[in-house]
């Protein structure tokens, strides 16, 4: 059966228990496919590049919360009243 890999570098699972940060370190900053007997197992990637994805996922939160409300009334408040 055909696998879809959603990144450019791979490796095995006997690979990055060998060298943890070695394999991290081979995806140059993106995502490293960790394969599991030549399936894709899960997804290794760094602590930079999770934080971009955490936040990102946010961001969408964030305005699908602001388009639902769209066409409701707008409230004017004075910050100094807060």
């Amino acid at each position: 059966m055909a696998n879809l890999i959603l990144a450019e570098t791979v490796a095995s699972v006997s690979e990055l228990k060998k060298n943890p940060m070695g394999t991290v370190a081979a995806g140059q900053g993106f995502p490293v496919a960790i394969l599991n007997r030549n399936e894709p197992a899960f997804y290794c990637i760094p602590k930079k590049a999770y934080e971009a994805l955490m936040e990102r996922l946010e961001d969408f939160e964030l305005n699908a919360i602001a388009d639902s409300r769209e066409g409701q009334p707008v409230h004017k408040v004075n910050i100094d009243e807060l």
